[in-house]
Formats: C-alpha cells, sequence, structure tokens
C-alpha cells in the first residue's frame, strides 16, 4: 500500500496538535478536507489513525507505532530534496512574495547577493494570500517576503521594515476626508478580509487585537492584494494595509489614511529553520543590509 508524502505531512502534524481545527490552520487547507484526507489515508492503510472523542482526538496504537516512521520519512525526503535541488543545472534561489516589496529593498538587496554569489540567480514568485508562508509551506520557495505573524513551525524570520497600519477606503466613504482615523470609528465598518487559510495573519488584519472581542463585519474575502482594493473601491469593505503598501498599491477609486490606536506591522523575510545552506544566509544578509539593519 502506497502513502503519499502530502498524506503523512498531514498525519504528522495532526499528531503533533491533536486537534484538526489548528493542524488545518498550519497545513493552510480547510479542517473538512484535512477531515476527509485522513479518512481516505485510513481506508487505504486498513486501520484507524486516530480515535475520535467529540472535538478530541488520540492516537490508536497503530497510529503511535507508525508515527516515528512517517516523522523519519519525511525528515529523509526534504534533507534528499534539498540536496538534488542544489547539484548542477543553473542554481536559482526562489522568493516567495505576497505584495510588491518595494521600499528600495529587492534592487538594493539583489545588487548585493549578485555580488556575494555571482553564481545564482533569483526567481521571484507570487503566492496568494491562502499561503501566509509564501511558499515556504510546501518548499516551493526558498526564502519569503512575509507579513508577520506567520503561522508556520520551524521557520525563522528576520524584521525587515516596522510601518504603521493604514486603511483603504472608497473615495466618497464618510471617513474618506479625514487626515487619520482612529480604530474605533472603522469597528462596525465591513472588512475586505483574508481568507480563513491565513490563520492569525487573517486575524492581523481585521486587527481582532483592538475590537475587545467584538467579531468583524466580513463583507467579502480576498486572495491578493489587487483582490482587495478591487473589493474596496467597489464598496464591499475597507481594509487595512501597512503604510508602505498604501503608497505602492494607489489606484483610482480608493483613498488610504494612517489608523491611530493600532501596533505596527512588520515585513520581514522568512526561510525554513533548517536550510543552513549559504546561499540562504547569504540572501538573508543582503535584505537586512538594504533594510539598514
Amino acid at each position: 500500500m502506497d502513502a503519499h508524502l502530502r498524506d503523512l505531512r498531514y498525519f504528522v502534524v495532526i499528531a503533533d496538535e491533536l486537534n484538526f481545527t489548528r493542524a488545518a490552520a498550519r497545513l493552510f487547507v480547510s479542517q473538512p478536507a484535512l477531515s476527509k484526507q485522513i479518512r481516505a489515508l485510513e481506508r487505504r492503510l486498513g486501520f484507524d489513525l486516530f480515535e475520535r472523542r467529540g472535538r478530541d482526538i488520540a492516537l490508536t496504537p497503530r497510529g503511535t507505532a507508525l508515527l516515528p516512521a512517517a516523522r523519519e520519512i519525511l525528515r529523509t525526503w526534504d534533507r534528499a530534496y534539498a540536496e538534488t535541488r542544489a547539484l548542477g543545472g543553473p542554481r536559482a534561489l526562489v522568493v516567495g512574495m505576497q505584495t510588491a516589496v518595494g521600499r528600495d529593498l529587492q534592487r538594493r538587496a539583489l545588487r548585493r547577493f549578485r555580488e556575494l554569489a555571482p553564481d545564482w540567480t533569483v526567481s521571484l514568485r507570487l503566492v496568494g494570500w491562502d499561503d501566509p508562508s509564501a511558499g515556504l509551506a510546501d518548499a516551493t520557495s526558498d526564502v519569503a517576503f512575509v507579513w508577520l505573524p506567520i503561522p508556520l513551525d520551524g521557520t525563522s524570520t528576520r524584521t525587515l521594515v516596522t510601518e504603521r497600519r493604514w486603511v483603504a477606503l472608497p473615495d466618497d466613504h464618510p471617513l474618506a476626508g479625514r487626515a487619520e482615523i482612529p480604530f474605533a470609528d472603522l469597528l462596525d465598518e465591513p472588512f475586505v478580509a483574508l481568507p480563513a487559510a491565513a490563520g492569525p495573519l487573517r486575524d492581523f488584519w481585521l486587527a481582532a487585537e483592538a475590537r475587545e472581542n467584538r467579531p468583524p463585519r466580513i463583507g467579502t474575502e480576498a486572495t491578493s492584494p489587487d483582490e482587495v482594493l478591487e473589493a474596496v473601491s467597489s464598496g464591499l469593505g475597507v481594509a487595512l494595509l501597512s503604510a508602505g503598501n498604501a503608497r505602492l498599491y494607489q489606484r483610482p477609486g480608493v483613498v488610504c489614511r494612517p489608523v491611530a490606536g493600532l501596533a505596527p506591522a512588520e515585513l520581514a523575510v522568512a526561510w525554513r529553520s533548517g536550510d543552513t545552506r549559504e546561499v540562504t544566509r547569504l540572501f538573508v544578509d543582503s535584505l537586512t543590509a538594504a533594510a539598514g539593519r
């Protein structure tokens, strides 16, 4: 009986969390889809991996016996994949990103990186908000520009920029004429939210920490910056964004204003903690130097 690596990853994360909701958030999948996938794996195996006890779950004896082997298979594959990618052929570092970075970071960092690693090229790839790891979770990115918090274990981060949170509004919104808007005045507004798979990042851009347990009104969801701004200009809701992105993503029909009463946002570079390659360190150091940190 063959088991896919993805199924083994799902099994290991669920075994770590012993909670399907938390495991789904870590894996960036929906809870129903995760439950269905594990049920299918158990059918192929011919035995149960977990005991369901209402909302609680526990490993069965067979699940407990299988877990160490599953962990070792994943470790071996991840190590072999990284080593194989480094052999021969074009030497490209894949950088994931969810928004335009701008801020003069990329240009200065890439210039420095090319000087330090002339045999390497950099490939930039855009990743939707439904993967807040920007490709680190499934190893389709080597490093990534991310907004904190990033809900992924085994990830290292280094903050590059700290900026105030602003709000994007339709240009005819009653609050659009203000120079600054207290967050309390936005509590009853419908918001354009990131997808649920974004986990704590969704909560951050809804300013859940400043709502005093008042649930946000969700006007719609969006998986990219362009979708967010299109929704705002269409009057479907308002959206929080960083000060730098307010400048980068100007568009007709939308105005952006600073918000008072919120903690700042942090743009960071992230990489898998187990990636100890010299090229990764050089890229991170180049970004850090470009950011003046």
